[in-house]
């Protein structure tokens, strides 16, 4: 079974890292500004900016 790779706000944080605020559809949508988070495991996710993006971990 694979490890989830977009979350909801609320969500428990699978591994400490650092988040990034997505579009629904990123390929697409531009974000201007993002919220960026560093989370450890366990955590929950912060509430996003708008109820259409989700968070996925940023790629070091």
């Amino acid at each position: 079974m694979g490890e989830w790779t977009v979350f909801n706000e609320g969500d428990h944080v699978p591994n400490d890292g650092v988040y990034i605020e997505m579009g629904e559809n990123a390929v697409h949508m531009g974000i201007e500004n993002p919220k960026i988070v560093t989370l450890k495991k366990g955590d929950r996710f912060p509430k996003n900016s708008n109820h259409n993006r989700k968070w996925h971990r940023k790629k070091p």
